[in-house]
């Protein structure tokens, strides 16, 4: 499953402790985890990257409206494509993601939407440019800018963002991250919400997390043989040419119901939800 990790890039004993986990893709974080006064030094940082890099990396920059945001972007602009692309903060216009396209040519663009003028934009954000490789919600900022208190709040941004996403073609995006690295059952309980709502996968900010959110969005066996017996019954009645086929409870199977089911099986073999989009990418604040 996609599993994404934030590491200060600040702090390089947490960037390579990070790099040696099971993290899908590490994001070196030049925003909310790194203080002021230690802004340029992890710019510094991760401009000195090697090439050679354990796993995919990519790098959250600051608000790129920001004086902070514009010195990343243009210390970036020489290190790619050794990442694995951007991640933007606060985005809420296309002439924003355009702006940024042309200050990081060949750069994957992962948008993160985090106010309600960003979410009410999704789809026009999400085509903005063909750079763009997925989106996500920032949840903590989005939560200040609705003025909820807790996930509840959250539910129609979050299936926005989703059906945004499938719309443009991108991936299914993956979840914000958890705040409280020592609730791993609160952990666990908002993943299994996000799966359902369609996200694929989430984004961590402490290694222990890494587990949870793996195991959670992992196909159970029993989904996994409930596909297999789907695709199976649908093949069956293809090659016999029965037409509808009931399964043995009862359901019944369409092509709507098997594509759900190939879904799974694939999620299972390869560790990543396929949706038929036009490019791989995670989104997620």
């Amino acid at each position: 499953m996609p599993t994404l990790l934030y590491v200060p890039a600040d702090r390089p004993d947490r960037v390579a402790k990070a790099l040696a986990t099971d993290a899908a893709v590490v994001i070196l974080d030049l925003e909310d985890a790194v203080a002021p006064a230690h802004k340029d030094q992890a710019r510094d940082y991760v401009a000195g990257l090697p090439a050679d890099l354990p796993r995919p990396v990519q790098v959250r920059v600051n608000d790129v409206r920001t004086a902070w945001g514009r010195a990343d972007l243009a210390a970036l602009a020489g290190l790619l494509p050794a990442t694995d692309g951007v991640r933007l903060p606060k985005i809420e216009s296309v002439e924003q993601v355009r702006e940024i396209a042309a200050l990081v040519p060949g750069a994957a663009l992962h948008l993160l939407l985090e106010s309600a003028l960003g979410v009410e934009r999704a789809h026009d954000l999400a085509t903005a440019h063909p750079a763009v490789a997925s989106v996500g919600l920032g949840e903590a900022d989005l939560k200040a800018d609705l003025r909820v208190a807790d996930e509840a709040g959250l539910a129609w941004a979050r299936s926005r963002i989703v059906v945004a996403a499938r719309a443009a073609g991108l991936p299914a995006p993956v979840q914000s991250v958890h705040p409280d690295v020592r609730d791993l059952d609160g952990l666990a309980a908002s993943c299994r919400l996000g799966r359902a709502l369609g996200f694929r996968g989430r984004a961590a900010i402490h290694p222990a997390q890494l587990p949870v959110i793996a195991e959670v969005y992992r196909p159970t066996p029993e989904e996994i043989a409930a596909a297999h017996r789907i695709v199976a019954a649908y093949e069956e009645g293809e090659a016999t040419g029965t037409g509808a086929v009931a399964l043995p409870d009862g359901g019944f199977v369409d092509i709507a119901v098997v594509r759900q089911a190939r879904n799974v099986l694939a999620e299972a073999a390869h560790g990543r939800f396929v949706n038929g989009g036009r490019r791989a990418g995670s989104g997620v604040g």
